[in-house]
């Protein structure tokens, strides 16, 4: 008897702890209203009930007590205690009036409850309105509306604008900043006083250009360039010194940090730190005097470092270059200020060999933008590729990351590595890699995967042979898929895609949050002003977060516009490429537009029925041993541009002796 009641005890003991046991997650509510928390390190979620959201939407960082987790196939259950976090606090949605108030509905695919607006806080919008609005104010108990303000009226006939802000909402990217960010923005003095002048290095008269694309406003960095009478050349590269005006802890700074990075949408930018800032007092602009942080070097005609500096400075760009008048000056060797560019460009090319030598991947890379007529709309696609006047700027950014990277990492503080943002990229995926090898090996390519620098040594041959060739796209693709992703992070475990042992991102404080950091903590050490950062690793973690937030927002725009473009062209046919291989269809991406959909499965079914070969990344027809294979070339018929789901359709037009298979085929179905 007492054993038993004794063991009754423990079970109780163990339900009692379940019942107060609190945890931190992310909710997640499905279109049905149901929630579920998922919590870092915990292998099932806990499903919430909407009587038991307390006040918590789609996306927010919660505390949730458990009260529900025994018995046999039962699910924990949860109660949301706390909102430690909002995704996001603006919609966009509907304005209905009545009298002496207002509601919104939100148009989230999310369910959400009505947000009450008062009428002094409804502005110029009248009822039936699409507008912008923000989350004020909801009472902990729940019991009570949620109340906002209406930040904007949106243009009824313009879907495009609502369609980019409600990606940005959805990836939790606030349109506008606070009024108490702005009002610290406004605060700050447009002009250098002498002051401040006198604490930096005065390298104004150096010459010193900036290269950025022509449509570019915020100029992160500059480059400096003189001949030294010992032979030698000083190149210096000057980052915008952001950090002397965002001050610690300010609201503006808050913000900063909870964006963590500006979002380059194809008809947009949504910028991490105020327009004035970015494109004004911190860009580095022709013709005016500018503060920035520096890395100024001294290299010999090889290429190599014989010494460098790190401080702050204050610069004079002597002249704005595109990327596009670089190139030219670097093919036709002539124009302004060629003798310059021509050494800055040489030097670049032999720091670049120097790093695929040393075990850098060299994937290729094209970026994809859209011609937009002035409503938005797509009218065009061009196709960008990296040449020597992007390569130019990218190894002298590359140069001035690592050595900061290098210059923090011998510091210790208590005997322990001082806490700073690393910018790491782990070695591949061994299971990935594998099947890639063997892949790979189809097309007569040998993989090396003994070691980490064997794999390195393998890509760049691979890519070297397969460039110009059919599975170029292909083994590249997949070849990029079995890299883990880089990210930010206080452990310094290396960049393997660079090559670099030590690395961080120091450049590009205008649009990156983690540059600001690295800023911080090097005038720190410049100066022996140190205080080591506990809290690195949690800053660390939500800048990869909303870094990876930001490229999600990216992709949905470009699939929008894709979307959008090819509308234009439903019921034609293009030559496409196969990028992608699930048991329920494959994509294609067109070569003229580089413009990807889905052809499904169902569209094959009256040539054959296909399964999916993961091995060979393919579809495989039972009866025809047609392979749909990823990197093979087909022809596609346009038959659906959904822009809601921003999803395109496509269906496989066979041709050759598929064609003649699928013509018989249909013909005996007919006399059937």
């Amino acid at each position: 008897m007492g054993r038993k009641n004794s063991k009754k005890k423990k079970i109780n003991e163990r339900t009692r702890s379940a019942i107060s046991r609190v945890v931190n997650g992310v909710l997640d509510i499905t279109r049905s209203g149901m929630g579920f928390v998922t919590v870092e390190g915990m292998e099932t979620d806990i499903m919430v009930r909407p009587q038991d959201f307390n006040t918590a939407l789609h996306g927010d960082t919660v505390k949730v007590a458990v009260k529900e987790s025994f018995g046999r196939g039962r699910r924990m259950q949860g109660v949301v205690r706390e909102v430690l976090q909002r995704k996001r606090t603006e919609f966009i949605g509907e304005l209905q009036m009545n009298k002496g108030f207002a509601f919104f509905l939100s148009e989230a695919d999310k369910p959400m409850p009505d947000i009450f607006i008062p009428l002094s806080a409804i502005g110029k919008a009248k009822d039936g309105d699409r507008v912008l609005v923000r989350l004020l104010e909801w009472e902990k108990d729940g019991n009570k509306r949620p109340t906002g303000e209406v930040v904007q009226v949106l243009d009824a006939e313009n879907s495009n604008d609502a369609a980019m802000k409600e990606i940005l909402l959805d990836a939790g990217f606030p349109l506008q900043f606070s009024d108490e960010a702005l009002e610290v923005a406004a605060r700050i003095p447009d002009t250098i006083g002498a002051e401040e002048l006198k604490k930096r290095k005065d390298i104004r008269d150096l010459f010193t250009i900036t290269i950025d694309p022509a449509d570019a406003k915020d100029f992160d960095d500059a480059i400096s360039f003189c001949k030294l009478k010992n032979g030698y050349f000083e190149i210096g590269i000057h980052i915008a010194d952001v950090s002397h005006y965002l001050e610690p802890e300010t609201e503006l700074d808050k913000e900063a940090y909870g964006r963590a990075t500006s979002v380059y949408l194809p008809d947009r930018v949504n910028p991490m730190l105020p327009e004035h800032i970015s494109n004004v007092l911190c860009s580095l602009r022709p013709d005016e005097d500018k503060l920035t942080f520096s890395a100024i070097f001294q290299v010999n005609a090889k290429g190599e470092i014989k010494q460098y500096w790190l401080g702050k400075t204050a610069i004079h760009s002597d002249h704005r270059f595109t990327y596009e008048e670089v190139q030219s000056i670097i093919e036709e060797k002539a124009g302004l200020h060629a003798e310059e560019i021509l050494t800055l460009n040489e030097i670049a090319q032999r720091l670049r060999k120097k790093r695929f030598n040393n075990g850098a991947i060299n994937f290729s890379s094209q970026e994809v933008r859209f011609k937009l007529d002035e409503k938005g709309d797509p009218i065009g696609i061009m196709i960008k590729e990296s040449k020597e006047a992007h390569q130019l700027i990218e190894e002298y950014m590359l140069l001035a990351n690592r050595t900061v990277a290098e210059n923090i990492s011998k510091l210790k503080i208590s005997n322990k590595p001082l806490p700073f943002p690393y910018r790491t990229h782990d070695d591949p995926d061994e299971e990935k890699l594998v099947p890639f090898a063997a892949f790979a090996k189809k097309f007569g390519h040998k993989f090396d995967t003994s070691s980490p620098d064997a794999i390195a040594a393998s890509f760049n041959q691979l890519l070297k042979d397969v460039h110009g060739k059919p599975e170029q796209h292909v083994l590249e693709q997949l070849g990029i898929r079995t890299m883990a992703k880089a990210k930010y992070t206080t452990e310094n475990v290396g960049h393997y895609g660079l090559g670099f042992e030590h690395y961080c991102h120091f450049t590009s404080p205008i649009r990156r949050y983690p540059d600001v950091l690295v800023h911080r903590i090097l005038f720190a050490v410049l100066t022996n002003s140190i205080q080591p950062d506990k809290k690195m690793e949690e800053k660390c973690k939500h800048t990869s977060e909303r870094e990876r937030a930001a490229m999600e927002a990216e992709r949905a725009a470009n699939k929008y516009k894709q979307v959008q473009y090819m509308r234009n062209y439903l019921g034609e046919e293009f030559e496409g490429v196969i990028s992608g291989v699930a048991s329920f269809g494959f994509w294609v991406e067109t070569v003229a537009h580089k413009c990807e959909g889905l052809v499904s499965v169902n569209s094959l079914l009256e040539y054959d029925e296909f399964r999916h070969v993961e091995s060979d990344y393919c579809l495989l027809g039972h009866r025809s041993g047609q392979q749909f294979r990823m990197g093979d070339k087909v022809m596609i018929k346009v038959v659906g541009a959904n822009l809601g789901k921003r999803q395109l359709d496509y269906e496989w037009v066979a041709t050759g002796e598929g064609a003649d298979e699928k013509n018989e085929r249909q013909k005996r179905k007919k006399r059937k």
